[in-house]
């Protein structure tokens, strides 16, 4: 069984790219051969494509389906055009079910096509259930694996088929209690199993407080429970209580970092799935989209400033202090933003709770506006030695970080309403919004009092 690399991950990639601008490729292979197939997806993530294709055919025939199931979408999906018919086949044997199903739909056709054939008509349907579910949704993540006894046997019973059976599946911590029509009705967990009278039955030790997962639970809610009843493993049933599958922890964990991700990536208006190293001319067309947006608002906002233009031409020193005002607004409202979207994300904010964490955020960002209203009124008084231009300012601040702390909070609640994952474009949203109320507020007052 392959074990950790005593280097940490950077040290790791560093030798491997020495070796492989040495040429020295015997090496390389048995250091790869030496890890996981999460770290050996990892390190096909950090390099170019020219020295990906090298490693990749350097991995063990035996360890590239489970590598193909840890890498990125648009990097396996590079990888398997490299790969012809029999390789993309070997790879797939002895995948699990969760797993396979995971990379199917990213095989070309004809091999979809003879992996399904290759299969018994028992894994087929288990596999086909496991498709007939969205990937983001507990019935997308479980696995068929299951170990599944019944009320009315002993636990020596148990017992005595668990060492016919030679072994378990992975993670598993219960053997899950159904009835004659596979109805889920509790799980027995081998701690008890292994610590009670052989001769009590099932029914006699098994617990029913575990409550099964609905197929169709979005993966964020399923990982919400592991998290908060610790769970290790849980059910999976169907809308009339038939017991599908399971979901481990370790899927949970790909989920958590997905989710943590895709928040990270889609606030800059990337995927979290890119290819680092993905062709120039690619990156450059999916950036644009996200930079056209921006150049919208931002045109937006100089509009609002158009609007000033004789103010300004008067008044130089206003264009000055303008940045302030907007740099201030768009990070007082990036702080709640954040707080928002990882609420939703962990179910703790709702329409239920919106009203006081509104009345909260704009509270709190009144308070700042005074507070550091205060500091800049005095700032530019004592810089531009004009009290006028420094109230302002002053009111400006407070304004628009009363803005942004209503914006923070309001458009991630309105974006969840409509469908729209608030992460893509809350950002863009905001910062147009702080910008343009601040510009506004501030030339505008500038405009009343001193023009």
């Amino acid at each position: 069984m392959p074990h950790t690399t005593q280097h940490p991950f950077r040290d790791t990639l560093h030798l491997l790219t020495q070796a492989l601008e040495a040429g020295t490729l015997q090496p390389v292979r048995g250091m790869l051969n030496n890890l996981y197939p999460a770290e050996i997806s990892k390190l096909l993530e950090s390099l170019p494509p020219a020295e990906r294709s090298i490693v990749w055919e350097l991995v063990e025939p035996d360890n590239r389906g489970d590598v193909l199931v840890e890498v990125s979408d648009e990097v396996r999906a590079g990888l398997i055009k490299e790969m012809g018919t029999a390789a993309l086949l070997a790879a797939t044997e002895g995948l699990e079910t969760d797993d396979l199903a995971d990379i199917l739909q990213d095989l070309p056709n004809a091999v979809t096509q003879q992996v399904l054939h290759s299969m018994g008509q028992q894994d087929r349907g288990r596999l086909e259930s496991v498709l007939s579910y969205d990937e983001d949704s507990a019935g997308g993540l479980m696995n068929i694996d299951t170990i599944t006894v019944r009320t009315d046997v002993t636990l020596d019973v148990v017992l005595r088929y668990l060492r016919l059976r030679g072994d378990i599946p992975e993670q598993t911590d219960s053997l899950i209690v159904v009835s004659r029509n596979d109805q889920y009705l509790g799980v027995l967990p081998l701690s008890l199993l292994l610590t009670t009278d052989p001769s009590q039955t099932v029914a006699q030790t098994m617990t029913s407080e575990l409550d099964p997962i609905r197929a169709d639970m979005p993966a964020t809610k399923v990982a919400n429970l592991f998290e908060h009843r610790d769970l290790i493993s849980a059910p999976v049933v169907s809308d009339d209580n038939r017991l599908l599958g399971r979901i481990t922890i370790d899927d949970v964990v790909d989920v958590i970092r997905d989710e943590g991700e895709h928040s990270l990536m889609s606030m800059a208006g990337l995927d979290q799935e890119d290819d680092m190293f993905a062709p120039i001319l690619l990156s450059t067309r999916r950036r644009g989209v996200w930079l056209g947006l921006n150049l919208l608002t931002a045109i937006l906002a100089s509009a609002v400033i158009g609007l000033f233009e004789a103010t300004l031409d008067k008044i130089v020193v206003l264009a000055v202090l303008m940045p302030i005002i907007a740099s201030m607004g768009g990070i007082a409202g990036s702080q709640t933003l954040i707080l928002m979207i990882r609420g939703l994300a962990m179910g703790q904010t709702s329409e239920a709770n919106a009203r006081w964490l509104l009345f909260r955020e704009i509270s709190v960002g009144l308070l700042n506006g005074v507070i550091w209203a205060g500091v800049m009124a005095s700032v530019v008084t004592i810089w531009f030695g004009d009290v006028a231009i420094g109230a302002i300012m002053a009111a400006a601040l407070i304004v628009n970080l009363g803005f942004a702390a209503l914006a923070g909070v309001s458009i991630p609640l309105i974006m969840k309403r409509l469908g729209i994952d608030p992460a893509i474009a809350g950002n863009v949203i905001l910062t147009t919004v702080t910008d343009v109320v601040g510009f506004f507020v501030f030339l505008g007052l500038a405009t009343i009092f001193l023009v």
